[in-house]
């Protein structure tokens, strides 16, 4: 049983300044969802057994770009959906506290950690 994950770095079609096709973002919507939600069951993942929980996320960015931080969490919003799914509990429980690293990790990562509130 473990408290936090390793998750993938969100598709570009998550991002809410996506001006592509709407079938491309509900694809990668539910891809990304799928994805966190079977990366959080193979790490075991376990909720605290509190009412609230802190969602701390921490954003390793994939290059040097310019990001903004209000993107980078609603870009991650699909993938908390598919915590909460692995998790079985609502996501309305989360208090998401994000930290932005200026490290470069090759294709980005996010690493997910759950305490009580």
């Amino acid at each position: 049983m473990s408290n936090s994950v390793r998750l993938p770095w969100p598709p570009k079609e998550l991002s809410p300044n996506f001006h592509g096709k709407r079938r491309d973002q509900m694809r990668a919507k539910k891809a990304y969802r799928t994805t966190c939600w079977a990366e959080a069951l193979a790490a075991k993942l376990r909720a605290p057994d509190s009412d609230k929980i802190v969602l701390k996320v921490e954003f390793f960015p994939p290059d040097r770009r310019s990001r903004d931080d209000d993107n980078l969490v609603a870009s991650f919003k699909h993938g908390r959906d598919g915590i909460a799914l692995a998790l079985r509990i609502d996501d309305k429980r989360f208090r998401t506290v994000p930290t932005f690293h200026d490290e470069v990790v090759p294709g980005g990562e996010i690493i997910v950690t759950l305490e009580p509130l």
